[in-house]
């Protein structure tokens, strides 16, 4: 009983304590809104990136690779099919011995063309992932100072998927290609300086 009665004295004296302690403690400050209207504005940087001048340049060379590729596959399934036409033409003519040699040889050419798919595509993925990374980082400093040329408080990456509609005039895809040009292409333009060997 005396138990009993200590706790609940102990616990009346803590609670105006807890009462004091949350009403003592400074409230925090409340973070002031901009007074002005927050400037946003939407590039596609998909689009930026294949259409800016190294984009055009480097998926073009990609392009060659991938036509490349793709008559070297060509060549490699007319020889499937030419084994598979003197499979069936031949057939019935065949010793089995020959015939198996043939679906030895067709099923071999099978499993090199499909790897030959398999590993093409990688390269032509990866490849593609690499250019659009490269110039993807490289943008990012230019999308910086045209936003703050321009007083924008953020730009948005435009995704068709989730964004309904956009006021196309808050679109900067093609400011931030024609600032992107300017600067590489200055950099480019001097790298040459750089490289050549002093005269003596």
């Amino acid at each position: 009983m005396i138990r009993l009665i200590t706790r609940v004295l102990f616990a009346a004296l803590w609670l105006p304590m807890i009462g004091m302690a949350q009403t003592s403690a400074p409230a925090p400050a409340a973070q002031p809104f901009p007074s002005a209207p927050v400037k946003i504005a939407w590039i596609d940087l998909d689009s930026a990136i294949f259409t800016c001048d190294q984009g055009k340049k480097e998926f073009a060379d990609l392009q060659k690779t991938l036509d490349a590729k793709k008559t070297e596959m060509d060549n490699m399934r007319k020889e499937v099919d030419n084994l598979q036409n003197q499979i069936n033409v031949q057939g019935p003519k065949l010793t089995d011995d020959a015939r198996t040699d043939l679906e030895d040889q067709l099923e071999a050419k099978n499993t090199n063309l499909q790897r030959f798919q398999q590993d093409a595509q990688k390269d032509i993925d990866a490849r593609r992932q690499r250019i659009g990374n490269t110039i993807g980082k490289k943008m990012l400093p230019v999308i910086e100072k045209v936003a703050k040329e321009k007083s924008l408080g953020a730009v948005q990456i435009y995704n068709p998927n989730r964004d309904g509609f956009v006021d196309p005039s808050l679109v900067i895809t093609d400011e931030i290609v024609k600032a992107y040009n300017q600067a590489y292409a200055a950099s480019a333009a001097k790298a040459p300086e750089s490289t050549t060997p002093p005269k003596k």
